[in-house]
C-alpha cells in the first residue's frame, strides 16, 4: 500500500506537538525559535486543513481538545520512532567508535571471529574490541556486554537476534589410523563398541551427548551417550585425541572442515548428522542499536554472505 499522506502537512504537525507537549506557544515557540504569533499561525493552518478543532485558547491557558489528544498521542509515537530512525541513521554513516564488549563460546570465537579480528579492527580503527569467553548463555545486559554470539537453537525467545553463520552440521570424525584399527560405524548404535572421546561441558559441568537425526526422518532426533577412556572440556584438546587416533569425536564441521580436506580426519554417520540452525549475534533490542553494533552485526552477515556463496560453512575466507 503506497503512502497517501499529503507531505506539507508533516511540518505542521509537528509544530502541533511541540505546542502539545510544552501545553505553550510560548514556551513551544522559544523551543524552535520562532515568535508565538508565527507558531499560532501555523496551528490555525492545520487546524483549516484538518478541518478540526485542536486545541483550546484563552489568554491564560490552552487545553486540547478530544481529538487534539488523540493527535498528539499517535504523534508523540510516530516522532519519537522518526527520531531514533534518523539517529540510527546518523550512527551508522558515522564512524563507529568506543569499546565493543562481545560475550561469546570459545567455539564461536576461534572458527568465527578470531579468523576476521585482524580485518574488523582495520576497517574500524576508533573501534576496541573485547571478548568475553563464556560457553554459557550469558545475560548480556547484566554482564555489560553490548552483544553475545550463540548458537541459535540455545537462544531465549526474547532476544534479538540474526544468524551470522548458514546452518551447520555436527560431524562424526577419527584419523584414519583409528579406523583401519577399529573398523567404521555404520550407524550411532555401533559406536557403542568404539572408543568415544568424551567433552565434559564448562558450563554445566555435564558430558555433552551426541546429537544425531535418523535418516529421511528429519524430525526423529536422539541422542547417544558416548563412552571412551578420555574426557576434556576443550575442544582444542578433543580434535587434538582424534588426530593422534586415540578415538572419534562429534564436533561441529565448521570446526574440523580444514582436517578433513587435508585427510587427517575422516567423517563418518553423514546421513545421521542434518543441519541444525546455525551461531547466531543477538543484542538487548533492535531500538537505537549504537553503531559499534550496528557494525558488528553488518560484518558478521556481510561473512554469512561470502560462506553461502561457497556453498559450505568456512572458517575464514
Amino acid at each position: 500500500m503506497g503512502i497517501s499522506m499529503d507531505p506539507a502537512l508533516l511540518p505542521s504537525l509537528a509544530w502541533f506537538a511541540h505546542v502539545a507537549q510544552h501545553r505553550s506557544f510560548t514556551k513551544a515557540a522559544a523551543e524552535m525559535g520562532v515568535s508565538r504569533a508565527a507558531l499560532s499561525q501555523k496551528i490555525k493552518a492545520l487546524e483549516q486543513k484538518l478541518n478540526v478543532k485542536l486545541l483550546y485558547r484563552t489568554t491564560r491557558d490552552m487545553s486540547l481538545t478530544e481529538d487534539g489528544r488523540h493527535l498528539f498521542e499517535v504523534l508523540q509515537g510516530a516522532l519519537h520512532s522518526i527520531e531514533d530512525v534518523v539517529r540510527t541513521v546518523g550512527e551508522a554513516r558515522s564512524d563507529p567508535s568506543g569499546l565493543l564488549r562481545v560475550n561469546t563460546s570459545r567455539f564461536a570465537a576461534k572458527v568465527l571471529i578470531e579468523p576476521h579480528i585482524g580485518e574488523f579492527l582495520e576497517r574500524y580503527p576508533n573501534l576496541q574490541l573485547e571478548l568475553i569467553m563464556d560457553d554459557g548463555l550469558a545475560n548480556i545486559i547484566a554482564d555489560g556486554c553490548d552483544a553475545g554470539i550463540r548458537l541459535g537453537q540455545s537462544l531465549a525467545e526474547h532476544v534479538t537476534a540474526v544468524p551470522i553463520t548458514p546452518p551447520l552440521e555436527m560431524a562424526v570424525v577419527a584419523a584414519p589410523t583409528y579406523f583401519e584399527k577399529n573398523g567404521i560405524p555404520e550407524t550411532p548404535a555401533d559406536l557403542a563398541q568404539h572408543n568415544c572421546v568424551k567433552f565434559r561441558q564448562t558450563s554445566s559441568g555435564a558430558i555433552f551427548s551426541w546429537e544425531f537425526t535418523q535418516p529421511e526422518m528429519t524430525e526423529h532426533d536422539f541422542d547417544v551417550e558416548p563412552h571412551g577412556r578420555f574426557t576434556t572440556n576443550d575442544d582444542d584438546s578433543m580434535v587434538r585425541a582424534a588426530l593422534q587416533g586415540v578415538g572419534i569425536i562429534q564436533h561441529f564441521e565448521i570446526a574440523v572442515s580444514e582436517y578433513l580436506r587435508e585427510g587427517k580426519l575422516q567423517r563418518v554417520l553423514q546421513q545421521w548428522c542434518q543441519p541444525f540452525p546455525g551461531v547466531y549475534l543477538y543484542v538487548p533490542s533492535r531500538e537505537q542499536m549504537p553503531g559499534k553494533v550496528r557494525a558488528l552485526m553488518d560484518f558478521f552477515i556481510e561473512k554469512r554472505g561470502l560462506m553461502e556463496a561457497a556453498g559450505r560453512p568456512k572458517a575464514s575466507q
